[in-house]
């Protein structure tokens, strides 16, 4: 039944209109219109969007250390963006001729692209063969010895790719095949959406582009998984639930530091260090009961007494060195 106003409403509303003002307006302000594409649906919310980032990141820094060591320059690679978008549109934005490795997760229905820009490719190619990686190249076509080639990274980066996905499950990802044209690699229909990670690689100084497309077609298994974890508790399963901390000492443990003794100090001329013969003996300031000093690079660690064990010269640790012994370069 619709509301009656009373006749001191009314008059309200009709000097409030002239005064240029409006209390209904004021009890109920017009909410921001959010435009919704019924075509494509957001499948991946911005939360499930963020944790695929951070998934990907620290893909990203595991292949940027491998291709530290193979390529033999400076690597750097940042995530510049992950976005939903038609697969017709991603489409229309790879370039002829490409360099495409499509793949598959085992297990799953979920298949996606790993692009190369040519420019990359080519650059990855030419150092792997003893180039500098800034050589030019008659066409962009990959022949099939550079294909060969190119598979050392691509395998690298599938198994990067698990290793990075194993905070959310196990997943196995292989790569089918090479293809230089995008019409020959079908992975989803031109009107569903895919996901696609885009990457900016630093060899050196120069700047190149990687993608790796997604059909989220069937990506609820995984979505579901994303949504289930909370982001911070996020953690490959072979650490065993271990937190950052104990994980980061855990590889601390296992790395290998230079240390080195100094057994005293002594000064002589530039003549009697020339005349020095073998079975010459030079006297250090430090008695032989006096401990010795245990460095890393100019910082003391340590007071030790030198001797061997089984053979080998060794030095037992008595305590912690004071900072006052630090060497100046």
């Amino acid at each position: 039944m619709a509301e009656i106003l009373s006749q001191q409403e009314i008059d309200q509303l009709l000097s409030s209109m002239k005064k240029g003002e409006s209390e209904v307006a004021k009890a109920s302000p017009e909410k921001e219109v959010t435009p919704f594409d019924f075509r494509l649906p957001n499948r991946i919310s911005k939360v499930q969007l963020r944790t695929l980032r951070n998934i990907h990141e620290n893909f990203a820094e595991s292949l940027s250390s491998f291709l530290l060591s193979k390529l033999q320059a400076i690597v750097n690679i940042n995530v510049i963006s992950v976005d939903q978008i038609y697969y017709s549109e991603y489409v229309l934005s790879v370039s002829n001729p490409a360099c495409l490795f499509p793949f598959e997760i085992k297990g799953t229905d979920i298949k996606g692209i790993l692009e190369f820009s040519p420019e990359l490719a080519w650059a990855i190619i030419d150092r792997l063969l003893g180039g500098s990686g800034g050589g030019s190249k008659p066409t962009q076509v990959i022949t099939p010895i550079e294909q060969k080639v190119l598979f050392i990274i691509v395998e690298k980066i599938m198994q990067d790719l698990g290793k990075a996905w194993q905070v959310v499950g196990n997943y196995d990802f292989v790569v089918d095949r090479f293809e230089s044209d995008i019409d020959f690699v079908q992975i989803t229909s031109q009107s569903e959406s895919v996901l696609v990670i885009s990457f900016e690689i630093y060899i050196g100084e120069q700047s190149f582009l990687m993608n790796i497309c997604f059909a989220t077609y069937a990506f609820d298994t995984v979505l579901s998984k994303i949504s289930s974890q909370k982001l911070s508790s996020i953690r490959p399963s072979k650490y065993g639930g271990l937190t950052a901390k104990e994980v980061l000492i855990h590889h601390l443990k296992d790395t290998i530091v230079e240390l080195w003794v100094e057994f005293g100090k002594a000064s002589i001329s530039v003549k009697d260090l020339l005349e020095l013969k073998v079975g010459d003996v030079i006297i250090l300031d430090k008695k032989i009961n006096e401990p010795v000093t245990v460095y890393h690079g100019s910082l003391p660690l340590f007071y030790g007494y030198p001797g061997s064990v089984e053979n080998s010269k060794a030095v037992r640790i008595i305590g912690k060195a004071e900072k006052k012994d630090t060497i100046e370069k």
